[in-house]
């Protein structure tokens, strides 16, 4: 649970290097929460009816149904984990010694068709590759002797 919540510790630290185990498990954690929130959201009726009372050709009558009431919770959960979120993938690639503006070429790359799902799977690829044993340019390694304690 502490690999978890680790990324919510250093909000705003985009130095240093992040081990593959505190990535995931902040992707795991994202996962179980957007999936319980989509639960509650549907789950309580009143959003699917909102939807199916939405003007189909309205595509912003459908949003708007989708994230009313208990929906906003998604937006707000989204909000929340948007920095860490940038920042724990900034700090993988850093183990890879790769540099961060790498980020942002696969978030650039994403949206265009075809070329974004190959560039989606890349960036899982070397998210989960290891990084670069010993101390590189952005740090030690955080494999060394280096707990999530150590960040508190």
């Amino acid at each position: 649970m502490e690999w978890m919540i680790l990324p919510l510790k250093r909000y705003f630290d985009f130095q240093g290097r992040s081990r593959r185990l505190e990535f995931w498990m902040f992707s795991l954690l994202n996962v179980i929460v957007f999936s319980v929130l989509g639960l509650i959201t549907f789950g309580t009726g009143s959003t699917l009816g909102q939807i199916q009372a939405a003007d189909p050709n309205d595509i912003g009558a459908m949003y708007a149904s989708m994230l009313s009431g208990v929906g906003i919770l998604l937006v707000v959960w989204w909000l929340v984990i948007l920095i860490p979120s940038i920042a724990v993938s900034v700090r993988r690639l850093h183990d890879r010694e790769m540099t961060g503006w790498w980020f942002l070429g696969f978030i650039v790359l994403s949206v265009i068709p075809l070329i974004g799902f190959v560039a989606t799977i890349a960036f899982i690829v070397v998210m989960a590759l290891p990084g670069t044993p010993g101390p590189n340019k952005y740090g030690p390694s955080p494999k060394e002797g280096v707990t999530a304690e150590t960040f508190e």
